[in-house]
C-alpha cells in the first residue's frame, strides 16, 4: 500500500513538472514567434499547462516497461505518443468546451489540424529529452518521496490542483453556454459570471478559439 501512495506520488510530480517545463516551452515559443509574452496557462492558477503534464505521465507509463534506450527508437515511440496525446486532449477540450486552443491546419502533413508532423516532431525530441534529462530526476524522486514534510507539500498541491482543474472547467463551460446566450441558471453561474467573465478568461487563455 505505502509503495502503491508513493508511486501515485510520483505520478502526480511527474504531472506537475511536466505542467510547468511545458508553460515555460510554450512560453518561449510565442516570445519568439510574436516578440512578446503571452499567457499560455492550460488553467486558470499557476503557470500550467496540462497537456504536457499528461504527457508527461504518458511517457513515464511508456518508457518504464520500454528496455530500449536507443534515442532513434525512442523519438519514433515518442513522436507517437506525443501526437496522439496532443490529438485527443484537443478533441476532448472542442467535445466538452467548445474551444481549440491550437490550430496546425495551415501546416503540411497535419491531422485534422490537432497535430502535425512538425510538432511530433518536437514531442519526438522531448521524448529524448525525457529520457536523458528527465528519467534520471524521476529515479532520484523516491529519496524525496519519503519525506514526511514531501507527504505535506504533495497533498497540499494536490487539493489546490482539484480546486484548480474544477474551477478551470466549470468556469470554461459557462463561458460556453455565455456564447449560446444561455443566462445563469443558479447563484453558482451567477458566481462564474462574476469573477470569471469572458474578458478575465480570453487574457488567460490568449490562444483560445470558439469553435463555431
Amino acid at each position: 500500500m505505502k509503495e502503491k501512495l508513493k508511486n501515485y506520488e510520483k505520478i502526480f510530480w511527474i504531472f506537475m513538472l511536466g505542467c510547468v517545463l511545458g508553460y515555460i516551452y510554450e512560453t518561449i515559443i510565442v516570445l519568439f514567434q510574436k516578440g512578446y509574452i503571452e499567457s499560455r496557462q492550460g488553467l486558470i492558477y499557476g503557470p500550467l499547462s496540462p497537456v504536457y503534464g499528461i504527457g508527461g505521465i504518458i511517457y513515464y507509463k511508456f518508457f518504464q516497461n520500454v528496455k530500449t534506450r536507443n534515442k532513434l527508437t525512442i523519438f519514433f515511440m515518442a513522436m507517437i505518443l506525443g501526437g496522439t496525446t496532443e490529438y485527443i486532449c484537443s478533441l476532448l477540450q472542442e467535445e466538452i468546451f467548445g474551444t481549440i486552443s491550437w490550430d496546425y491546419s495551415y501546416l503540411p502533413f497535419n491531422l485534422n489540424g490537432r497535430t502535425s508532423l512538425l510538432h511530433c516532431t518536437y514531442w519526438g525530441i522531448a521524448g529524448i529529452i525525457y529520457i536523458s534529462c528527465i528519467e534520471p530526476i524521476i529515479v532520484k524522486m523516491n529519496k524525496i518521496l519519503d519525506k514526511k514534510w514531501m507527504h505535506v507539500i504533495t497533498i497540499c498541491l494536490l487539493i489546490f490542483m482539484i480546486f484548480n482543474v474544477f474551477i478551470s472547467a466549470v468556469a470554461s463551460i459557462r463561458q460556453k453556454n455565455r456564447v449560446y446566450n444561455i443566462p445563469a441558471q443558479n447563484a453558482f453561474d451567477e458566481f462564474l459570471d462574476k469573477y470569471y467573465p469572458d474578458e478575465y478568461l480570453n487574457k488567460i487563455y490568449a490562444n483560445k478559439k470558439n469553435v463555431e
